[in-house]
Parts: C-alpha cells; structure tokens; sequence
C-alpha cells in the first residue's frame, strides 16, 4: 500500500512538473484581463447578511468598477478591439452590450409562481435567459444569479469559491422563497455547475426546516462528477504562489482570446478545484440523503442531458444521482447522437452505452431518450420509459436532426438554435452580425488566434422546442394540483 501511494505521488508530482514546464514554454502571454482584479465582488466572509438588494447593489459597483478599468486598455490595438471589453466592437454589438452578464429578474405583473435560474462555470446568466423566459411566458417571476467571479473579467476567477458561490445561492433563494406565496409554485434550476449548486440546496432542505422546498428542480447538463485528474488542480495551482512572474501562467489551464460576450474561454485551475469540490459535496450530500432516507423526499426533479458531454460526461447523472431516484415524478431526457447511417462508421459507441445502461437501470425513473425516428432518418422521435420499463411509448416530434450536426453537446443544450449569440441557424445573429454559433471557418492550424475546432462544437440546441415544451408541462401540471395564484398577466420583457 505505502508502495502504491509513492507511486500515485511521483506519478503526480511527474504530471505538476511537466505541465509547469508546458506553460511556462507553450501558453500564449498574459493579458491584463487575466492578470488585473478589481476590488468587491461579493464575499461569503464579508457578505453574506446582505439581502439580494445589497447583493444587486454590490453587483453594480463590481461592474462600474470593471468598466472603468477595461477603459484602460484601449492601447493594446486588437487585442481590445477585438475583445468583449471593448464597449464599442462588433461582439458588444451582437450582444448587445452585454446586458445579461448580470443578475436579473423577469417579472409578471400577476406571478403564478417564483423561480431562482443559476448559471454554469465561466458563464454568465445569459445561458439561464431561455429557460428564464420560458417560465416567465407561463407567469412564473424569475430571478437569475450571478455567481461572484463571473461576468467581468477572467481573472476574477482566479480568486472566486465554491463558499462565495453557495452563499450568493442561499441569498438569492431567501429573496426568492419570500417574493413566492406558500400557494404558488416554487422553482429552481440550473446549468453545469449552476446545476451542481441548486440540487445541493435542494438536498439541503430535505433536513432543514428554515429553508423552503422546491416543488419543481430543473437542472440542464448538471456536474455531477468530474474525472479523477481533476484533483491535481490544486497542486498545479499551488505552483503559481511562488512569486516568479513567468509562473502566473501556471495558473491556468487555458488562456484564450476573449471574444465571445457571455463566456470566459480561458480557463484557470482555481475554476476546477472549486466545481471539484462543489460535485464532492453534493455527492456527500446524496449519500447522506440516502442513508437516512430522506432522498425518497427529494421535489420531482427534470433534467436534460446530452448522452455525449465532453465537459462533465453523462455518467454521472446517470450513475450516481438517477440510479438513485425512486419515482416517476422524476424524469431524465438524454439527448442521444445523430443516428443517419452515413455517420454510423465514425461514431464512438460511448452515447449507446450510457443510452443502453439508463434503460437497463432506470427502474426508479422516468427516462425520456430523443433520438432519430429510425436508422437513417433524419426525423426526431421521442421515445419515453416509464419506471421498470424497457418497451418505450414512441412520440414522432415536429423536429429532426439538422444534416451537419453529430450530436449535441454540454454547452449547447440551454439554446434555442436561432440564439442571436449562440444559434447554429442561418440568420442567426443580430443586426447582420453572425452569430457565434454559425461560424464555421475552414483553414490552417493557428491561422486564428482561436482553435478552428472550437468552432465546430455545437453552441445551441436543435431541440430547444421540446424542452420549451416539457417545462410549460411540469407549470401547467402544477397550477392544475391546486397551486395557483389567479390569472397571467404577463408584461413586455423588462
């Protein structure tokens, strides 16, 4: 045993020492958006008995303060021209300056129900907006969270925590749970690690009496589980604290250029070390939860998942939260690839194994799986399990494969595909400006200051009309059991 252990620890000290020496040699320089922080985002530690008006307040003064800064670096040529931080360049126009980088709220002039949406890691509440306005829509008042050390720059990730983002949650439920009558449906959900954090609470409140119990839990491409080399994070992190200039760059596991409005692309180790610890909790959580039985009281809980994830993989959700989930209130739709036969050939049989085990193992659970109608047909069908049941009911859907996508994919799921951000449809875009998620640019390796196959992965959701459709059923459900709070009158999008 003590012979393993060396062994593990060299094998790991092996992997630090090389990756040290990959980014010191290999990693494109340093930016001042990756190096410069500005002063008070929010603190778990500081400020946490601020109510979710203290907490929006802060919010403005981080962002006027960001703004200010990034003002700065207009001497860098296109380096800022090019960036989201620049207030006047094409990719502020296409998001429209960017107004959903921070915490919002969708309000009905009648709510019939309250929600909290949480975003994913190195997100920004943008990627809750469609899910937001479908409940808005149903007359659900909706709030979306911004988790600190998002939405301003990629550096202020370096400092951010699982802590600071479990407080900001707790926060904006409290404000939440209070604006939403005992008599009115109570939501929430999340996205990735948003997701991760939602379900945490959820599980929180089948032991604590003072917090209040979702009656719906929505979550899309949930971390549940990351791969074991998650956990060298914190040792390469550990290398940056030696004040060597040239070992910043060892903070991170991706530096990129900055173009897109919503989303970091650089990425630092600090941002895995805390989802890392943010999924151990939860999966604590959940065995705790079975143990003592509580998790048979877990709210019915829906999740959408993509069968292929390179991000968080669909094992996890599978394995270690559906497996356990006893009831057909809860309901899992997998989203399985491409099934055209002219694709077979060059397909991992990875999506049908995680397809093939849900089935064999859904025995507590509803399992919805979206897949071709048939073999070489392009044509989308519904096929749904009920619990104990491997004769799926068939449901053709108004909605099929598009040609050139393989499969969906962790970031594409929270987008309907004509997003003027992310939409993969022709036209999708804003004020003749492509949309990010239709570019598709051939050429040679490193012509582009961005990887040409980041180009490629799906950025929206093919069938975000079904999933539309899924939530204005679990709202409908709802208001027919008995929780309902009169008539919709919805108002213009705030």
């Amino acid at each position: 045993m003590i012979r393993l252990a060396v062994l593990a620890a060299s094998a790991g000290f092996v992997l630090v020492v090389g990756y040290v020496a990959y980014a010191v040699s290999a990693l494109p320089e340093l930016q001042p958006w990756h190096t410069v922080r500005v002063d008070g985002e929010f603190s778990a530690a500081r400020d946490s008995k601020l109510d979710f008006a203290g907490y929006l307040a802060l919010e403005e003064r981080l962002f006027a303060a960001a703004s200010a800064r990034a003002t700065t670096w207009r001497g860098l040529g296109e380096r800022y021209t090019y960036s989201r931080f620049n207030t006047q360049g094409r990719i502020q126009q296409l998001a429209a300056a960017s107004p959903w980088n921070r915490s919002f709220r969708l309000s009905p002039e009648h709510p019939q129900g309250g929600a909290l949406l949480v975003h994913g890691l190195t997100d920004s509440p943008y990627s809750m907006k469609a899910l937001a306005e479908s409940l808005y829509r149903r007359g659900f008042e909706v709030t979306v969270v911004r988790l600190p050390g998002h939405g301003t720059f990629p550096s202020m990730m370096l400092d951010m925590s699982y802590r600071d983002w479990r407080a900001a949650v707790r926060l904006a439920v409290r404000d939440v749970a209070a604006r939403t009558r005992a008599d009115q449906p109570f939501y929430v959900g999340g996205y990735s690690t948003g997701a991760t954090l939602v379900l945490n609470y959820a599980l929180d409140a089948l032991d604590d009496s003072g917090l209040r119990k979702p009656d719906q839990v929505l979550l899309i491409s949930p971390a549940i589980e990351l791969a074991p080399v998650a956990g060298l994070a914190s040792f390469i992190d550990a290398v940056s604290v030696v004040p060597v200039p040239v070992l910043e760059k060892v903070r991170w596991e991706t530096i990129a250029a900055e173009y897109d409005p919503y989303k970091f692309n650089s990425f630092p180790f600090n941002a895995l070390r805390q989802v890392n610890r943010a999924t151990k909790d939860l999966q604590e959580a959940l065995l705790a939860a079975e143990a003592s039985g509580q998790l048979a009281q877990l709210p019915p809980t829906v999740t959408w998942q993509s069968a292929v994830d390179a991000t968080v993989g669909a094992g996890g959700t599978v394995d270690l939260l559906y497996a356990r989930l006893q009831g057909g209130r809860h309901r899992l739709v997998l989203f399985d690839v491409n099934r055209h036969e002219g694709l077979s050939s060059v397909q991992r049989p990875a999506a049908a194994e995680v397809i093939e085990r849900a089935i064999a193992a859904h025995a507590g659970y509803m399992l919805e799986v979206v897949s071709s109608a048939a073999v070489g047909s392009a044509s989308a069908a519904l096929r749904r399990y009920a619990p104990a049941s491997v004769a799926p009911e068939l449901e053709a859907l108004d909605l099929a494969w598009p040609g050139n996508v393989v499969s969906l994919g962790h970031v594409a799921l929270p987008f309907p595909p004509d997003d003027p951000v992310y939409g993969f449809l022709p036209g999708s875009g804003r004020d003749g400006l492509p949309s990010l998620g239709s570019w598709l640019l051939r050429g040679e390796a490193g012509a582009l200051t961005i990887s040409l196959g980041s180009l490629t992965r799906l950025r929206s959701n093919p069938f975000w009309a079904l999933v539309d459709r899924q939530v204005g059923e679990l709202v409908a459900a709802d208001l027919a059991a008995g929780l309902r709070a009169g008539p919709v009158a919805v108002n213009a999008e705030p």
